[in-house]
């Protein structure tokens, strides 16, 4: 009964906020909040500053030599996590463009209107910046990085750490190092990070809660020594706070992460068709289900003017996304009255007509079954695991016991920015999360090598 009345105490509370779009859309930087100038100035929105300053950034340049799903071969090209990246940031910034038009009409009237003219470069900003934070070797570097803490040679130091802090180490999550990267003042770097805007690092925070609430699942937003960041950011938002470290997400949130569904698992059965994993009349077909029979004739009747099979699914993919596109933004303005105050439940790509949505699923299932089951992409999560657990063990003992010979040595291996003589352990284990997960593939596969003793290096 006790629970029950705090739900119940929470859902009244909730019903009675709404955020809105005016605090929502804020183009105040973290860090630089002094200079703050709401009349803006000059060609570029401070949106399309963030975009380009990602650009141009060295954490995002790294994104193109890391896994996505499949290896990186030679002779095929396949995604990575920058061109992943920049092709959820179009179909954001697209999806966006989609919803503005159709939310125009209703705040015609305030004052403020214009200012929903800059959610797709918000949206283009957070769609390049959400993988920011990934480790090496896909989605199976940060199980590793956590299953290191939980289950692994990490176990040992749990009696050293706070609960907080140590769920933070046993829910790795890549999410909240994206925050962490953007956010936190790295030695010898300004305050704020990257000075992102407000509206941009909460677009990206797809679990606005700490570690505490992970769940089965493991998924949160940010890391203890960044909670207070984005509890200001949240509340000069606006946005809806369900208790002390729990938040509602920012609605574009929302628009980021059906770019990010919509992309991965398209794109991941068009690289499955590449790498000759799925036939093409199979991947035809599969394609195909997304519409109905009068669209199926137009669709093959076009697809018969070209001979190239990759053209064939390069064609069917633009379509589907377009389509996906279109509902997604649909179901954006029908539930908006719920995601401005906190209800809606799920993501956009579950309100989908029942015709694409049982495509989806059946993308979903063939992509589980045969493609994130391949015998390459499972290499991979093998190697990497071994790759990871090593790094980590070394390095880690390195910023323990900094007065040894080896451990000297090996901390000279550390970028300047990674605080390894940080006052408490848990800043000093982050300084070795940080330079881990900011490694590429090859970058981390040479240094186990070196650590390894299996090369050394030549001049």
């Amino acid at each position: 009964m006790g629970l029950l009345l705090l739900l119940c105490k929470i859902w009244n509370e909730m019903s009675q906020q709404r955020m809105n779009w005016n605090r929502l859309i804020s183009d105040k930087r973290l860090g630089l909040e002094h200079y703050h100038d709401e009349k803006g100035g000059g060609v570029r929105s401070d949106f399309e500053r963030d975009y380009d300053r990602l650009v141009f950034s060295s954490p995002f340049r790294r994104l193109q030599n890391k896994t996505q799903v499949f290896p990186l071969p030679d002779s095929i090209f396949v995604h990575n996590r920058l061109t992943h990246s920049l092709e959820v940031s179009s179909v954001g910034k697209s999806m966006a463009r989609e919803v503005v038009k159709r939310l125009m009409p209703r705040y015609a009237g305030e004052a403020w209107a214009d200012k929903l003219r800059d959610i797709g470069e918000i949206v283009a900003a957070a769609c390049l910046a959400h993988d920011l934070g990934n480790p090496p070797f896909g989605h199976s570097g940060e199980k590793t990085i956590g299953a290191y803490f939980s289950e692994g040679k990490g176990l040992e130091f749990k009696d050293k750490f706070t609960i907080e802090q140590w769920n933070d180490l046993i829910h790795f999550e890549g999410n909240a190092n994206s925050f962490r990267t953007l956010v936190h003042q790295f030695k010898g770097r300004r305050p704020g990070g990257f000075a992102m805007t407000y509206s941009t690092l909460a677009a990206i925070v797809k679990y606005p809660y700490s570690s505490m609430y992970a769940g089965e699942k493991g998924k949160f937003g940010f890391f203890t020594t960044e909670k207070d960041i984005f509890s200001r950011i949240a509340d000069e938002l606006g946005l809806i706070r369900l208790d002390h470290d729990r938040y509602c997400r920012h609605p574009l949130v929302y628009i980021v992460e059906a770019a990010d569904d919509i992309c991965y698992q398209i794109m991941d059965i068009e690289d499955g068709h590449k790498l000759k994993i799925i036939g093409t009349d199979e991947t035809i077909d599969l394609l195909l289900g997304f519409f109905d029979d009068e669209r199926k004739a137009h669709l093959r009747e076009h697809m018969g003017r070209v001979a190239d099979p990759n053209e064939k699914i390069a064609y069917l993919r633009s379509c589907i996304v377009g389509l996906l596109v279109e509902q997604c933004a649909a179901a954006f303005a029908e539930h908006e009255e719920d995601i401005m105050e906190g209800r809606f439940v799920g993501g956009l790509i579950d309100c989908i007509d029942p015709l694409p949505a049982e495509a989806y699923r059946a993308c979903s299932a063939l992509a589980q079954e045969r493609l994130y089951r391949a015998s390459y992409v499972v290499d991979v999560d093998l190697a990497g695991n071994r790759i990871i657990n090593l790094l980590l063990e070394k390095l880690i003992e390195a910023v323990m016991h900094p007065e040894r010979n080896y451990s000297q040595l090996l901390m000279n291996k550390f970028p300047q920015q990674y605080d390894v003589h940080a006052p408490t352990l848990f800043e000093q284990v982050q300084a070795v999360l940080d330079h881990i997960s900011a490694m590429t593939d090859v970058y981390a596969l040479n240094l186990y090598r070196q650590l390894d003793g299996i090369s050394i290096p030549t001049v």
